[in-house]
């Protein structure tokens, strides 16, 4: 059996310079820059890590970039009230809250409060959902999986599309079933016409499972 190496940094590198030029196209043709803006809430290490790559890939491509950090003490209105500020304004076109959040705080609440159409992540029950439908195209996609605009597809299935991976038909294994990761990769997968196994804690013979694939998926 051949196994191929993928290099996400440089399809990452590729994926970058296109979407800067896509940015300066829109802000050329409409006067519109791309903006984001990212909500963290406590001082995670991990999250803190995963917030300044954010900002730094934004201004790499000329985005606007927003950040509003929260202490972890905070209330969950005060998370609520930073996404409704988000919302309203008319520079940012996406937001961001970043995972977890403090037990405290309702994550379902919080994300549910991101307007459908600035709401990047698609952690929007109805992103999700229209994600199960066929021939139903969510306003966004979990961007870890797939994210598409005019030109760019990234995200596990633009690595596999930009290295010219055949997905139709293949037997394809996702190991992790997370809201984030692990569901929608599965039905961007069977979408892009693979039969797809999505094996978790309770899967038996995850080993057996996972060597008959012809592509898998880490989603843990």
């Amino acid at each position: 059996m051949t196994y191929q190496i993928i290099d996400g940094k440089k399809v990452a590198q590729e994926v970058r310079a296109e979407l800067k030029q896509l940015g300066e196209e829109m802000k050329a043709t409409h006067g519109v820059t791309p903006g984001i803006a990212v909500i963290l809430v406590g001082d995670r290490p991990d999250s803190a890590t995963y917030v300044r790559m954010k900002k730094k890939a934004a201004a790499e491509v000329g985005f606007i970039s927003r950040e509003k950090v929260l202490p972890d003490t905070c209330s969950e209105e005060e998370v609520l009230a930073a996404v409704s500020r988000f919302n309203a304004d008319p520079e940012v076109h996406g937001i961001l809250v970043q995972l977890p959040l403090p037990s405290h705080i309702s994550e379902q609440k919080v994300l549910g409060r991101i307007m459908i159409e600035k709401d990047v992540d698609g952690f929007d029950p109805a992103n999700i959902g229209a994600l199960a439908l066929k021939g139903v195209q969510p306003k966004a996609i979990s961007c870890t999986p797939f994210q598409f605009t005019t030109r760019v597809r990234y995200g596990v299935i633009e690595l596999l599309k930009r290295y010219k991976i055949e997905i139709a038909g293949k037997n394809a294994v996702v190991v992790g079933r997370s809201n984030i990761v692990g569901m929608p990769v599965a039905l961007l997968l069977i979408h892009e016409n693979a039969t797809v196994t999505v094996c978790h804690s309770k899967t038996r013979d995850l080993p057996g499972v996972v060597k008959r694939a012809d592509i898998v998926i880490a989603a843990i």
